[in-house]
């Protein structure tokens, strides 16, 4: 990923980074299956660092055997990409508060 050009996170806005990434994992998944398909979603979110920082995202999904031609590998991937464009629009935010 590109430099953006953030001061050092604090803990808070690490914490918070977690959480907009999951929350956009989850969301993406969310509004692809119904709740009730899914059997197990786990999203994991660590970071490492605080300038630079490093985030890694992992989806885990299994779906109903109702669901079983649903190609759950590729939505995960997507998941995982939609939580990292919530990073960077999180950390851009950062940039652009830091520079005023």
């Amino acid at each position: 990923m590109e430099e953006i050009g953030i001061p050092e996170l604090t803990s808070e806005q690490v914490e918070e980074l977690c959480e907009v990434a999951e929350k956009a994992a989850r969301e993406y998944i969310l509004s692809k299956l119904p709740q009730n398909r899914i059997s197990v979603l786990n999203i994991t979110v660590e970071t490492e660092g605080t300038r630079p920082v490093t985030v890694d995202v992992d989806v885990e999904i299994t779906v109903s055997p109702i669901l079983k031609n649903r190609d759950v590998k590729k939505l995960a991937n997507e998941a995982t990409r939609n939580a990292f464009t919530s990073v960077e629009i999180y950390l851009r935010e950062l940039a652009c508060k830091s520079a005023k």
